[in-house]
């Protein structure tokens, strides 16, 4: 099928508790590239099927040493049912959202977590993870369980706008 558009905030499967995948066949590995395929092109760091419209576990994550030290090698996940088994620490940091395109947040996490989930070949995989990492795959986690990154951010907190290189940033609240 290959890539396909993101669904943005008010779209209601973006709200739901995505589905537990079964059995990993060829349609979920499909899923998979799809989802692989959409978030390179959109220029992200992850990508949850639901944000392309599929109710259904399963997550992308490709993040380079140069974004986050605390990586040795590259990471490309592609994680089908990925479950958080352990926080630790806390950690808080600007996030933004392919699904809310323009905007931006204050988030508190968790600042090293253990994931386990299985891989495409249907293996188990179990992540120790930490800094940006670990950000972005409690994130994607976060839209298996129709959770969006502002209702994570502290009361009154508010939504900055993602601005060009040079522009002087301006508050904007969240309504």
């Amino acid at each position: 099928m290959g890539r396909r558009t993101i669904r943005l905030e008010g779209d209601p499967v973006l709200r739901r508790r995505a589905a537990r995948i079964e059995r990993i066949d060829d349609e979920v590995r499909q899923l998979a590239e799809d989802l692989w395929e959409t978030m390179r092109h959109a220029g992200g760091a992850g990508l949850a099927a639901p944000q392309i419209g599929v109710s259904r576990r399963l997550i992308v994550v490709e993040i380079d040493p140069e974004e986050d030290r605390t990586l040795a090698a590259p990471l490309r996940l592609r994680l089908v049912n990925p479950a958080i088994t352990r926080s630790r620490g806390d950690s808080s940091d600007l996030e933004g959202c392919l699904s809310i395109p323009g905007l931006r947040g204050e988030v508190p996490r968790a600042a090293r977590i253990t994931v386990v989930a299985t891989d495409l070949d249907d293996r188990p995989v179990r992540l120790d993870l930490a800094g940006w990492a670990g950000r972005i795959v409690q994130h994607e986690i976060d839209h298996l369980d129709g959770i969006l990154y502002p209702d994570r951010m502290l009361p009154g907190s508010p939504l900055l706008p993602v601005l060009p290189a040079g522009s002087r940033p301006h508050r904007s609240r969240r309504g």
